[in-house]
C-alpha cells in the first residue's frame, strides 16, 4: 500500500467522517438470522419484485475463497421471514460470487462475477483477473429461469453491480489495465486494475461505455439521479473509498477520496436521503457500518452486529418507511462452538424527532 500524500489528507480534511455512532435517529430492529446451511454463506443483495422480496447470495461448502463448488442462491418471501429457495445455479470450473439484482426488459436478472478455477480449488497465486466471466440468469416469472448465460463482453471483468437508465443497463466491471499479464503491484506502475462502466441494451451484450476508476478499479455501486446525474461509491483495495461523480453523458467523472476504506459498498436511497453500507475496519475488528452520505460527508448512523468475514449488503425501502437490510457475517458460532458463515435481515426505523 502505498503511503498518504498530501492531496489525500487535504481531502481527508475536506471530506470528514463523523464519528458518532450510531445516531439516534435510526433504530436497528427485527434482528434475525435468514438463511445458514452449514456452508459458507455470503455476498447478499435484496430487491422486491412482483410482489415478493427476493434475496441472493453465494453459498459454498469449502469456504471464501475461489472454489467450483460454490452456487448462487435465489430466494423468495412474501414478509421478508419465511424464505422459499426458487432456484440455485452453478458454472463448471468457475467459483460464482457476488450475485446481484437488476429488473430490465420486465425481467429479474441475476449477475455473478466468476474466477476460472478448474476442477478444484485454485490457489490464490493463480488467480488471474483476465480469465473472469459474467454470467447471467433471468426470469420473467421467478419461477422459470435461464440457463447460465455467458454475458458477451464481459471476459477479463469482474462483474458488480448493475442499474438501469433510460431503457440502457450499466454494469460495473474491474480489469487489469491494458489486460496485463503483470500480477505484481510494483513502484513503478502501482495501480494495475482499473473499473469499466459497460452499457446493454438487453442486459446480456455488453459493451465499454467508460471508465469509472483509472487505477486502484475496485467494487462499484452507483445510482442515477432523478435528473440523469450518476453518483457511485468504489471500493479501492484496502484504501480509502472514492466518490465519484458525472453528469450524462457520464465520460467525464470527477473523484475524491472518502476518509475511509468500504468494502462491499452499498449505495441506495431511503426516502429522500442517500446512504452507504459496507464493511468498515474498526478496533473490534471489521463491521458492517451504514453511513448517511450528504454532500461529500459520511455519517455513521448503524453498526449492524457483524464480526470477521461479514458485508455486503443489499437494501430494499419498506411501504411504510422502514428500511430492510441484508448483510452476512461471521460473528456468531454453531452448537459445536465452530464459527458460521450466514445471511441475516434486519429491519431500519427512524425515530420520529
Amino acid at each position: 500500500m502505498s503511503r498518504p500524500h498530501s492531496a489525500f489528507l487535504a481531502l481527508f480534511l475536506l471530506l470528514p467522517l463523523q464519528e458518532s455512532l450510531p445516531a439516534a435517529d435510526v433504530e436497528v430492529t427485527n434482528l434475525r438470522r435468514a438463511f445458514h446451511n452449514g456452508e459458507h454463506n455470503a455476498f447478499t443483495d435484496l430487491i422486491r419484485w412482483k410482489g415478493k422480496f427476493w434475496l441472493t447470495f453465494r453459498s459454498c461448502p469449502d469456504g471464501h475463497m475461489v472454489f467450483p463448488t460454490s452456487s448462487i442462491l435465489i430466494l423468495s418471501s412474501m414478509d421478508a421471514q419465511e424464505w422459499k429457495e426458487e432456484h440455485r445455479f452453478s458454472v463448471k470450473h468457475r467459483d460464482v460470487r457476488d450475485p446481484h439484482f437488476l429488473i430490465f426488459k420486465e425481467q429479474l436478472f441475476v449477475y455473478t462475477g466468476t474466477w476460472w478455477s478448474g476442477e478444484g480449488e485454485l490457489p490464490r497465486e493463480q488467480y488471474d483477473l483476465n480469465k473472469h466471466l459474467g454470467y447471467a440468469v433471468y426470469s420473467a416469472d421467478g419461477e422459470n429461469w435461464s440457463a447460465p448465460t455467458q454475458l458477451e463482453g464481459t471476459y477479463g471483468h469482474y462483474i458488480w453491480r448493475a442499474a438501469v437508465h433510460d431503457g440502457k443497463a450499466f454494469l460495473c466491471g474491474r480489469r487489469k489495465a491494458r489486460y496485463t499479464d503483470q500480477s505484481e503491484v510494483t513502484e513503478a506502475e502501482p495501480r494495475l486494475v482499473e473499473s469499466a462502466m459497460l452499457e446493454s441494451d438487453d442486459g446480456l451484450n455488453w459493451k465499454f461505455h467508460s471508465l469509472f476508476q483509472p487505477a486502484r478499479g475496485d467494487e462499484t455501486a452507483f445510482l442515477f439521479e432523478n435528473d440523469g446525474a450518476l453518483l457511485a461509491v468504489s471500493r479501492a483495495g484496502s484504501e480509502p473509498a472514492e466518490l465519484i461523480r458525472a453528469s450524462p453523458p457520464w465520460r467525464e467523472k470527477t473523484r475524491v477520496n472518502l476518509p475511509e476504506y468500504i468494502g462491499g459498498p452499498l449505495l441506495a436511497r431511503w426516502g429522500t436521503d442517500t446512504f452507504v453500507g459496507g464493511r468498515r475496519n474498526t478496533d473490534a475488528g471489521p463491521k458492517t457500518v451504514l453511513y448517511w452520505l450528504k454532500g461529500e460527508v459520511l455519517t455513521p448512523f448503524a453498526e449492524l452486529p457483524s464480526g470477521g468475514d461479514n458485508s455486503y449488503p443489499g437494501f430494499v425501502e419498506l411501504d411504510d418507511g422502514r428500511g430492510l437490510i441484508s448483510w452476512y457475517s461471521s460473528h456468531e458460532k454453531d452448537g459445536n462452538g465452530k464459527t458460521i458463515t450466514a445471511i441475516y435481515l434486519a429491519e431500519l426505523v427512524r425515530k420520529k424527532p
